[in-house]
């Protein structure tokens, strides 16, 4: 994710900042989206594919952003049925233009992890709990609320350093994250070394 620096915090900063990356860097762009460079996407899309087999089934993109993670998914699964969630409405607005023809994708605007939101058998989270928060327990309800959501398994990546104090990221311990993973699942396995300062956990139902 983006580190460029931001006065507010909490959800109306989310929105400024974002605004913000869209006036700098121009609107559908990745910069807009908060990634520096578009390979580090690419490598988590493709880290969170490894998931399982997702030819056939649902998935929820939670915090979906343009809904880049339709395009990369429908080139290697078939059947998929996509679900992107996103509450920022310029960043949706983009998604939609791009994908309001595809007959197996829905785009909602809301807060991933309001109840309304669709169960599915599959939910990816690339980057949206990376953002600061002034409950220190938000990641790990946030991880719980979604988990909650899918049938086969949840999978999402976080930042684990390189986070200055003067942005609206937050990195974490990647095994503070498992250890709390594990009081939800026997099943759950932690991804590292594959892009610097991230890692991806996935956790399946038993």
């Amino acid at each position: 994710m983006n580190k460029e620096p931001i006065n507010l915090f909490g959800t109306d900063g989310i929105f400024r900042f974002h605004k913000t990356l869209i006036e700098r860097h121009g609107a559908g762009t990745t910069r807009a989206l908060g990634w520096q460079k578009i390979e580090g996407q690419t490598i988590r899309f493709d880290k969170l594919s490894q998931i399982g087999n997702l030819s056939g089934h649902s998935v929820l993109d939670a915090g979906c952003g343009h809904a880049d993670l339709f395009s990369f998914l429908r080139k290697r699964f078939s059947s998929v049925t996509y679900y992107g969630c996103e509450q920022i409405p310029e960043l949706l607005q983009i998604a939609v233009q791009r994908y309001k023809h595809e007959a197996n994708v829905v785009l909602l605007q809301g807060d991933f992890l309001d109840e309304a939101m669709p169960i599915t058998d599959y939910v990816l989270v690339s980057g949206s709990l990376n953002y600061g928060h002034t409950d220190d327990n938000f990641v790990y309800n946030a991880i719980e609320t979604l988990f909650a959501k899918c049938r086969i398994a949840l999978g999402f990546n976080l930042l684990s350093g390189r986070v200055g104090s003067d942005t609206l990221l937050r990195a974490y311990q990647p095994d503070d994250i498992l250890n709390f993973c594990q009081t939800l699942s026997k099943s759950v396995q932690l991804q590292v070394g594959y892009w610097p300062d991230d890692f991806t956990v996935f956790v399946y139902k038993e």
